[in-house]
């Protein structure tokens, strides 16, 4: 994560919890088009009245804190069956799962990659991937999601 997502993450948790929801992601893209992605969560899941509720509270610490500069839009919504994972303490919700990787460096000559999720070492994924076991370092994953279960 980012400076500037650990910032809002720390914002932003405290109201998401006191709704009762758990803030499971920032994202911040930037741009034209700037746009704030809150990511929340809930045992129960998590509907459109509950995103309706966190944004209008959300918006109001936001415009008094006014934590980024210039205009963006703020979306709330469920992290959904292909989540994004944000933090490597996700990851071990998730062993077994087949995972979408995007690193920033190649591992095993992709930068790209599907594997299931078969262990967390320290702050080591440990990957499965046609057979083969590959050993992803966290500080090289731009990116995560999981592959949608449809059993």
């Amino acid at each position: 994560m980012s400076k500037r997502t650990d910032q809002l993450k720390e914002l932003l948790a405290p109201v998401v919890e006191d709704l009762g929801f758990t803030l499971w992601g920032v994202q911040y893209l930037q741009g034209r088009g700037a746009v704030l992605r809150l990511f929340i969560d809930h045992e129960d899941g998590i509907n459109v009245d509950d995103c309706i509720r966190v944004s209008h509270e959300v918006s109001g610490v936001l415009d008094v804190e006014d934590p980024i500069p210039g205009e963006y839009n703020l979306e709330v919504s469920s992290p959904g069956m292909d989540r994004p994972l944000f933090e490597l303490a996700q990851f071990q919700l998730y062993l077994g799962d087949d995972v979408h990787l995007k690193l920033l460096a190649p591992v095993a000559g992709k930068r790209k990659l599907t594997a299931t999720l078969v262990g967390v070492d320290g702050d080591t994924l440990v990957l499965m991937l046609n057979g083969d076991t590959l050993r992803v370092p966290y500080s090289q994953v731009d990116r995560a999601r999981l592959e949608p279960r449809f059993d």
